[in-house]
């Protein structure tokens, strides 16, 4: 049997979709990629940040990622897992780091600095994560706290890599 074509538009607007129905704006992912990026580029607006928010959820291997780890979000907060993944997504087990590998994937798109990024604001909890990590709501984020952190992470990456070349591209003024 052969499956149709997925456009791109599609899955996009999909994952997009799917946050949204999980609470999540893409401003608040910008206000982590602020949050990030802002001591290190001077005059960082809001609006550069959504940019770069936008631009990471283009990619399709994001989309994929979103979908993937929202849906087993889902699934867990319906209990329509098989033991012991259901209590192990549920209790966002210590040691089960399959929500942290996803989150990886999405950082492996924009370098290293993605990965310090993701690791201090994961750490932190702060923001929307603050919100995605408690555990007294009934909802289950296992894996959308991770993964909104790698897009805030992977969106801050993209624009400090994006205003070193603007820096190397203006003439030296010093000499």
């Amino acid at each position: 049997m052969e499956y149709p074509f997925v456009p791109s538009e599609d899955v996009e607007q999909a994952a997009v979709q799917a946050l949204q129905m999980r609470g999540i704006q893409l401003e608040d992912i910008a206000q982590l990629t602020y949050f990030l990026q802002s001591p290190y580029i001077p005059d960082l607006t809001m609006e550069e940040c959504v940019g770069s928010v936008k631009s990471v959820l283009r990619k399709r291997e994001v989309q994929n990622t979103l979908l993937t780890g929202i849906e087993l979000d889902i699934l867990t907060e319906k209990g329509q897992l098989s033991a012991p993944l259901q209590q192990l997504i549920q209790k966002d087990e210590s040691l089960y780091g399959v929500d942290e590998v996803l989150a990886l994937s999405i950082l492996n798109i924009y370098g290293s600095i993605g990965f310090t990024n993701y690791g201090y604001i994961d750490k932190l909890k702060q923001g929307v994560l603050e919100r995605l990590n408690d555990k007294t709501t009934g909802k289950v984020n296992a894996f959308l706290d991770d993964l909104v952190g790698a897009i805030a992470a992977a969106a801050s990456s993209r624009l400090a890599h994006r205003y070193r070349a603007e820096l190397e591209q203006k003439p030296d003024t010093l000499s």
